[in-house]
């Protein structure tokens, strides 16, 4: 049996595709016309949680893939500006998945540039410790997972059944 990936790079970046993919397939099961809706006040709606995927993701990708990438270098909000700079924040459901896609393209690439043995040295994270850029790699992942989960939940939420649930069942 071949494996997909033959790298530990080419494995975590299929590991995110596999999980943007579903955030978009979550994202496209909510008609468009809902895309304001949000369960609580405080919470962000469909759209908000969109842009903060795709702005974390063009952070995390970015930041790894500096030469002199350092998650403490600036501010989480000053990060996220300088990553997803000109990104437009009243983009419509149809922008936002193109966004979704094409963040993962244009982030892909520029971790392959950078190369898996760029990947495997360290980086300071958030918290102040460092690990490798491949694990931080897998903590963004596991970000976009969470929020696919929350997109799950908004679905259920609006009496849909989230695309996951439907693709396990074969609807």
């Amino acid at each position: 049996m071949e494996m997909a990936a033959d790298t530990l790079l080419e494995e975590a970046l299929e590991a995110w595709s596999y999980a943007r993919g579903g955030v978009i397939d979550e994202a496209a099961n909510i008609g468009d016309e809902r895309y304001d809706w949000r369960p609580h006040e405080e919470a962000r709606s469909v759209r908000e949680l969109l842009l903060h995927i795709v702005e974390s993701g063009m952070m995390m990708a970015g930041e790894l893939s500096r030469p002199d990438g350092d998650f403490q270098r600036l501010s989480f909000p000053q990060l996220v500006a300088e990553h997803a700079e000109g990104l437009p924040v009243d983009a419509g459901p149809g922008e936002l998945r193109g966004l979704l896609r094409s963040t993962l393209d244009g982030g892909s690439s520029n971790l392959r540039a950078a190369g898996e043995i760029h990947m495997l040295q360290r980086i300071r994270r958030f918290d102040g410790e460092y690990g490798t850029r491949l694990a931080w790699m897998h903590h963004g992942i596991a970000h976009e997972e969470y929020h696919r989960g929350q997109l799950a939940m908004y679905a259920r939420s609006m009496g849909l059944v989230p695309a996951l649930t439907r693709l396990i069942h074969g609807g």
